[in-house]
């Protein structure tokens, strides 16, 4: 009497869609054993797709096979797609199980290997299941594709977005409001290159942000929050990026500049990345008056609190209290700002300025709108080259692809790029007023904004010697408001208060004439 194992296999889709039963596969098998007088030995279930034979029940059935050789003549399932959907794989399996001296057999589709020709049927009954998978399969990568060209975003939401469900069953993806937030903030910081990716992510984790520093760094490559998906190159295809249907939470200007930072092609200077406490703003901006080096900072504990002070690393061992050195820096910055004469004039300055940029982003906005209309043009001449034969296909793909890739670019700085208004109040009236009451400012923020306020207003750094800040330059535009000269020296201002709009800087001649036609 043969003695046989039954090799019983489901996978979940299976289940679910053809109603598959592990009973109702044992009990074909069992009616064929008893019928044809098979003892059997045991029986496995298996829960995994047939696609590889990396399956725990299998891999368990090997090793017990290897073991007791000569216990089993026979692994016996309802149909070779239940043994393998794999071909090549099937055919190394089944000459392994030889090798054990266990001849594999289909109950419902029988084949004596022993006659060549039934090698033929076994070809087939191995290769049409694994047909079946890859037509799934491919079904599925062109459902997929075809639903990102269309704006969709498929699979789990990305950081800062949740997955959603509309009462028709259509699928989407949303902003989920506080990590979005998050997500919107980070990407503003890696733009204003004050500290490096890391820093930020561990500032997002402190915000509430629930992500690896891995995943991070993958999202903000990822222009799905500017509104676009990537479509991936595919055979003849070139990759594209396609306007999505959900709701962006950064404008498409913005994930391109941060794009360029990360890359190293827009490099600003990166100031100190310094941490500072909230009770030590001024770490990092002070020097020592006797060695020269920048004075850090520490808290000490009493008997009740903690006490806070700048001390230098080195053993010349000069300490500050940081309470009487913060003190100190907003007598300092109050010295500077409060009653600053010419701010009248500032604003006269800030206005012609204002003017001037507007002008220079109209003619920008003027040269984008017709450097769009010459790609539009030369797409255009393209594919009537195309259409009559004088250029080659592949020609006219790299055409279109590089076409596409531009147009996209130069609409993203169109759809983001300034309006500006008529209404100049809402420009000077906060910045002008608050350059008084810097001090304060100072005194109220966080110690963000403090930190801020001291490396704009002094662009080098302190020396903190005894009851004295001393500092070798002010802002540019600070100092030229304060002075007490009757003179406007309007080209001075205009120069180191008007940052180049495009590299174009306002000239005097502009500046005076701005001038006398507002005062």
């Amino acid at each position: 009497m043969k003695i046989t194992d039954l090799y019983i296999r489901v996978s979940t889709d299976e289940q679910a869609d053809k109603g598959y039963s592990q009973r109702d596969q044992e009990e074909r098998l069992r009616r064929y054993c008893n019928i044809n007088n098979i003892q059997i030995r045991k029986v496995i279930f298996e829960d995994h797709s047939a696609k590889t034979f990396k399956r725990p029940a299998w891999q368990s059935l090997l090793v017990d096979l290897r073991k007791q050789r000569g216990h089993s003549d026979l692994i016996l399932f309802t149909k070779w797609d239940r043994f393998s959907r794999n071909a090549g794989d099937a055919y190394q399996m089944i000459s392994l199980l030889r090798h054990f001296g266990v001849e594999p057999q289909a109950v419902e589709q029988p084949l004596d290997l022993s006659i060549p020709e039934n090698k033929m049927m076994l070809a087939f009954y191995l290769a049409a299941p694994e047909v079946e998978n890859d037509r799934r399969a491919l079904n599925v990568f062109n459902g997929m594709r075809r639903a990102k060209k269309e704006g969709r975003w498929m699979g789990t939401a990305p950081i800062g977005y949740v997955n959603r469900t509309t009462e028709d069953g259509r699928k989407y993806i949303a902003p989920k409001e506080q990590d979005a937030k998050i997500m919107k903030w980070a990407f503003g910081e890696i733009y204003r290159n004050k500290l490096n990716t890391e820093q930020i992510w561990k500032q997002a984790r402190e915000k509430g942000l629930k992500c690896s520093k891995n995943n991070f760094w993958v999202a903000i490559r990822n222009p799905i929050y500017c509104g676009l998906i990537f479509v991936p190159q595919h055979k003849d295809e070139q990759s594209q990026l396609v306007q999505g249907q959900h709701e962006p939470i950064i404008t498409a200007s913005l994930f391109f500049d941060v794009q360029d930072v990360l890359d190293g092609r827009k490099r600003k200077a990166v100031s100190k990345k310094v941490i500072a406490q909230d009770d030590i703003p001024l770490r990092g901006y002070l020097i020592c008056p006797n060695c020269g080096r920048f004075l850090t900072g520490s808290a000490s504990k009493g008997r009740k609190k903690y006490y806070h002070y700048y001390h230098c690393s080195s053993e010349c061992g000069v300490r500050y209290k940081a309470d009487d050195a913060n003190n100190l820096m907003i007598e300092t910055i109050g010295n500077e700002v409060r009653d600053v004469p010419r701010l009248k004039l500032f604003k006269e300055i800030l206005t012609a300025t204002y003017m001037s940029v507007s002008n220079v982003e109209k003619t920008d906005q003027k040269r984008m709108i017709a450097q769009l209309d010459q790609v539009k043009h030369r797409l255009s001449k393209a594919r009537e080259l195309l259409l009559r034969g004088e250029i080659e296909g592949e020609d006219y793909r790299t055409i279109k692809s590089e076409a596409s890739e531009r147009m996209t670019e130069i609409e993203a700085k169109l759809q983001t790029s300034t309006s500006f208004s008529g209404n100049m109040e809402l420009l000077w009236n906060l910045p002008i007023s608050n350059i008084s009451h810097l001090d304060e400012l100072f005194q109220n923020g966080t110690v963000m904004h403090k930190r801020k306020i001291v490396s704009i207003l002094f662009p080098e750094n302190l020396t903190l010697n005894d009851a004295k800040l001393l500092h070798t330059k002010v802002n540019a535009a600070i100092t030229l408001l304060n002075r007490k000269n009757k003179t406007h020296r309007a080209d001075e201002i205009i120069a180191s208060t008007t940052p180049p709009a495009n590299g174009v800087h306002l000239n005097r001649k502009q500046g005076l004439a701005a001038m006398r036609n507002r005062v």
